[in-house]
């Protein structure tokens, strides 16, 4: 006769199992270290913690070589365009058109210098001695003439269109002079304006 007061064998096997949800089922699984699926994508690692990837392939030294060479010629360029801290601000620019809008002693100066280094020589006639002095002379007179005009008209045009400028006038001078002493072909920053153009 059975007591009142004993379970049945399948009471206790009903209470020992627990029903378990799937996303207790799911959470347990990944717990162990699960791996998805090969059908699921899986989730891919954000670039900003990976290291960059080194170049493929060293460069050889001809590469290298060349690599150098169009970044010197690029920079070269690029200071032909633009200049550099020295020639930037309107009044320098200012000052550049007005030289390059004209013709300049200047721009003979060394072509003149070397024949009077020539001519010069104790070896040539007394006469091209004479005539390289000579031209010597005129040079240097005209470069000092051609300077003040340039100076001139640079101090008019500044006065007129920047009158609160702080740029020192003698440094604009010596600037406008070094320009126009310098092959049209030469001049950093290239020239804007022909010659004979309105400034």
């Amino acid at each position: 006769m059975p007591s009142l007061f004993r379970r049945k064998p399948t009471d206790l096997v009903e209470e020992s199992v627990t029903p378990v949800t799937t996303d207790e089922a799911s959470a347990a699984v990944r717990a162990r270290g699960y791996t998805p699926a090969k059908g699921r994508e899986t989730p891919k690692r954000p670039a900003a913690g990976r290291r960059p990837a080194g170049p493929a392939k060293p460069l050889t030294k001809e590469e290298a070589r060349e690599q150098r060479r169009a970044a010197r010629a690029e920079s070269a360029a690029e200071f032909r365009r633009e200049g550099g801290p020295r020639d930037r601000g309107p009044e320098r620019l200012l000052a550049r058109n007005v030289v390059d809008s004209r013709r300049t002693v200047g721009t003979w100066f060394f072509g003149g210098a070397l024949i009077v280094l020539l001519g010069s020589n104790q070896a040539m006639p007394p006469i091209v001695r004479l005539l390289s002095n000579v031209l010597w002379g005129a040079l240097a007179l005209g470069v000092v003439i051609d300077s003040v005009l340039i100076a001139r008209k640079i101090k008019k045009l500044v006065r007129e269109r920047f009158p609160k400028s702080t740029e020192r006038l003698g440094s604009l001078y010596f600037y406008a002079i070094m320009r126009s002493i310098t092959f049209r072909k030469m001049r950093a920053p290239a020239p804007r304006v022909n010659i004979g153009d309105k400034v």
